[in-house]
């Protein structure tokens, strides 16, 4: 089994249910292809680096998958055809970090204050 992280982003006027249903519709997909998700994190609403579809924003939703290619495959099948989503990108990896959440407020606090010290 192969590990990966995916990362997708949906546009900025998809509603906290639209973002749900998202994550429940990739979440299927990999499991009806015989692969696992790991954990899903939702890093909400961030800024973009630059225009994207006439977007500023993106919601972005993070899934850490075991799997196989095409497991892969199949959702950035689906993805491509997705109205929904502006972007969407998918890395191989060796081991899973599953302690860190990068996009939490407690963590980014936590990293200004070990700066200050």
């Amino acid at each position: 089994m192969n590990l990966y992280e995916h990362t997708i982003i949906a546009r900025q006027d998809a509603s906290p249910s639209d973002v749900k249903q998202l994550t429940e519709k990739y979440s299927k997909i990999v499991e009806k292809n015989d692969g696992e998700i790991v954990k899903t994190e939702n890093w909400g609403l961030l800024n973009l680096s630059y225009l994207i579809k006439k977007n500023r924003k993106g919601s972005y939703i993070h899934f850490k998958i075991k799997g196989n290619g095409k497991v892969i495959d199949e959702l950035e099948k689906n993805e491509a055809i997705d109205k929904k989503l502006l972007r969407y990108l998918t890395i191989k990896v060796k081991k899973f970090d599953l302690d860190t959440n990068y996009f939490s407020k407690k963590e980014i606090n936590e990293k200004k204050e070990d700066y200050k010290n």
